[in-house]
């Protein structure tokens, strides 16, 4: 889940809501319906080598189930605070609470020997909007590749419906190809 939040920027609820069926791992996109995003917008994700490849992985796992991320206890997808408390529990030097039982309790995921603190699942998509940034892609395309309500009137959002696929395409791309070199330096520890 968080290699896909990093490598597409989008929120940890619209992923933990994803569906098999809305996932074409031949086009290598992800079709997030309006009841499932924050916005009420349908949303495309063009799947960069690097998203396709953690949920081809993920598929792998759970592809027997209609659900990305299913649930263990009941039908349906898991909630989406189970992966945001999962990052939680393991960064436990910043948590003022005794461990929790059938929790993990340890600092695997703390950054920077915890320089900058605790993160949470909404930084994934703060870096990749960062990264994108970083890379000189448009304020606007990013806006689009994270699903944002776009600024400006009423009448400029009713009008304006360029869905900017191929700069979205190419957003991702760039994002994907530096999450890869990132990875498989060797300056790198994960």
């Amino acid at each position: 889940a968080m290699w896909i939040c990093l490598g597409t920027g989008c929120r940890i609820g619209e992923l933990v809501k994803a569906q098999w069926k809305n996932v074409d791992l031949k086009k290598a996109t992800w079709f997030v319906p309006r009841e499932t995003t924050k916005t009420h917008v349908d949303w495309q994700v063009y799947l960069s080598a690097f998203a396709l490849k953690h949920f081809k992985a993920l598929h792998e796992l759970t592809g027997a189930s209609e659900w990305c991320f299913p649930a263990q206890q009941k039908d349906g997808p898991l909630d989406s605070k189970t992966i945001s408390k999962q990052i939680g529990d393991r960064q436990t030097r910043f948590k003022k609470r005794s461990p929790l039982l059938r929790r993990r309790h340890d600092d695997t995921l703390v950054l920077s020997d915890g320089e900058n603190g605790a993160w949470t699942a909404r930084a994934l998509r703060r870096t990749a909007a960062t990264m994108m940034q970083a890379m000189r892609v448009s304020p606007d395309v990013i806006d689009r590749c994270q699903n944002h309500v776009l600024p400006g009137s009423k009448v400029r959002r009713h009008y304006l419906h360029l869905d900017y696929a191929e700069e979205k395409r190419e957003a991702w791309k760039l994002l994907g190809d530096r999450l890869d070199a990132i990875l498989n330096s060797n300056n790198v520890i994960y």
